[in-house]
């Protein structure tokens, strides 16, 4: 039985919906950051780091969504959500949730989480106006060149199509329009129908 620390909204989404398609037992625990609960002792006693998600295993706790997708592929191998008998694939796919993970995800939270990089009232407020052109500027690049469709990777459905799913969640409050996108509004449509993404987002 897993323990899954998760905040509505944020990056830990991806790993619930991994967590529903793969069937799972687990408990889900909410950090709630109206209250700053991510930075409670008891939720610093479990991730120092102060952020989610965080995935307590038998072996101990696990951090970073870009890490929890692949251990929750490898430790299920029979839900066949990542190339596990390809190494160039799973790089592949790895790279391609890596630059969720360094890139897209840092734009968006120069929106929200300027505090991280700046304290000048202009700096932070340069960020956010700056948010909509880096966000979309990630959407093209991953529409033109990374996403290959039907699926992320292709014709399998993996723990990234998890990932990107989450991520085109931000773009209305980052004031970009997913319609201009139009492989990726596609995939988000049919994320949406799969039961898993449903009862992740319930």
């Amino acid at each position: 039985m897993y323990t899954f620390f998760f905040t509505p909204g944020t990056c830990a989404l991806a790993v619930r919906i991994v967590l529903e398609e793969i069937g799972a037992p687990h408990e889900l625990v909410r950090v709630d950051f109206s209250t700053q609960q991510q930075t409670s002792p008891d939720y610093l006693a479990v991730n120092p780091k102060g952020r989610v998600p965080a995935l307590i295993t038998d072996r101990g706790v696990l951090t970073e969504t870009a890490a929890l997708l692949p251990y929750l592929a490898q430790a299920f191998p029979e839900a066949g959500l990542a190339p596990l008998d390809d190494p160039f694939a799973f790089a592949e796919m790895q790279a391609f949730n890596a630059y969720l993970a360094s890139t897209v995800h840092v734009a968006h939270a120069h929106g929200r989480r300027g505090a991280r990089w700046a304290s000048e009232p202009s700096s932070l407020e340069d960020m956010k106006r700056k948010v909509p052109e880096t966000m979309a500027a990630c959407m093209t690049l991953i529409e033109r060149d990374l996403f290959r469709g039907p699926w992320v990777m292709g014709q399998a459905y993996s723990v990234a199509d998890a990932y990107l799913f989450t991520v085109a969640t931000w773009l209305e409050s980052d004031d970009v329009d997913i319609a201009g996108f139009p492989r990726i509004a596609e995939h988000y449509r049919r994320m949406g129908e799969r039961p898993a993404v449903r009862r992740a987002l319930a």
